[in-house]
């Protein structure tokens, strides 16, 4: 009986170890690794218009900083995404670029039975829907500070030189 009881509070020891190691490494919150993230929304506009589609990539512009990507709504507005979908961004200073083309599927065959095959489509040009300098941070000219609060960027683009427009932070 007394091995028993022995056994089972070894068991009860390792299983307290086992689970505060597991805290330890889990840690408090949302802590994977990262770093506490702030959210980062706007909207993009072209031509006095929203751009209904597209991508916006922010570029650290150091190295501790880390890069983040939004997908463009059809009334022009983005929100940004590090890790999980909304999680926000690293505060810093980020170039910034955005991407905007549609495939142009009158260049594809459609099958019978209303299928269209995927090589085709791999294949079909790329239209794209706002200058090719915005595409790059390197060209694009757009930039952002983001801050340690909730941040705004919204961003003007033209046929001219870019402008960034209305960096604003809420707290």
């Amino acid at each position: 009986m007394a091995r028993i009881i022995s056994f089972a509070r070894r068991c009860v020891r390792a299983g307290t170890v086992a689970a505060l190691g597991l805290a330890t490494l889990l840690g408090c919150g949302e802590d994977d690794g990262i770093g506490r993230r702030y959210p980062v929304t706007g909207t993009v506009t072209y031509k006095g218009g929203p751009l209904k589609s597209g991508t916006v990539n922010f570029s650290p512009e150091s190295a501790e900083g880390r890069a983040a990507a939004g997908t463009i709504g059809s009334d022009g507005s983005y929100s940004m995404t590090t890790l999980t979908p909304g999680d926000g961004m690293l505060p810093g200073k980020y170039k910034v670029a955005v991407q905007a083309n549609y495939t142009d599927m009158s260049k594809v065959v459609n099958n019978p039975g209303g299928q269209y095959r995927t090589d085709l489509i791999r294949k079909a040009p790329k239209v794209k829907l706002i200058p090719q300098k915005y595409a790059s941070p390197a060209t694009s000219g757009l930039t952002a500070d983001v801050k340690a609060e909730s941040n705004t960027f919204d961003f003007r683009l033209e046929e001219g030189p870019p402008e960034p427009v209305a960096q604003k932070g809420k707290k």
